[in-house]
């Protein structure tokens, strides 16, 4: 339900033209379920009263990665091991995996203009 109204609210800042697509990255650990997000999100969006159809809703899934500060190296992280599979360094830094965002909304052009 945020979602949609996120979308709503950014759409009425440009001209409040019908959103076409949705676009979010959801990271691997933000404690979100790409196809519950799917299957919620449809059936909001399917209940919604206008004659408008429903937006697609693209999903980018974020594995979790992780970089070492030493070797620069990036990795996705399997079974939780932290340690950099090049240089070996035990200490490395998260890069991607907890995102939750709208990356995009794609908007009816207005006829108006």
């Amino acid at each position: 339900m945020s979602v949609l109204e996120a979308v709503e609210a950014e759409a009425g800042r440009h001209g409040g033209g019908r959103v076409l697509k949705i676009g979010l990255k959801i990271g691997e650990w933000s404690g979100v379920d790409p196809e519950a997000l799917r299957f919620c999100f449809e059936a909001l969006a399917a209940g919604n009263e206008t004659a408008a159809p429903a937006p697609l809703l693209e999903i980018d899934f974020r594995p979790r990665q992780n970089r070492c500060p030493s070797c620069g190296a990036v990795f996705s992280l399997k079974d939780f091991e932290i340690e950099c599979p090049e240089c070996h360094a035990e200490v490395t830094e998260p890069v991607s995996g907890n995102e939750l965002e709208v990356a995009f909304i794609e908007l009816e052009e207005s006829d108006s203009g």
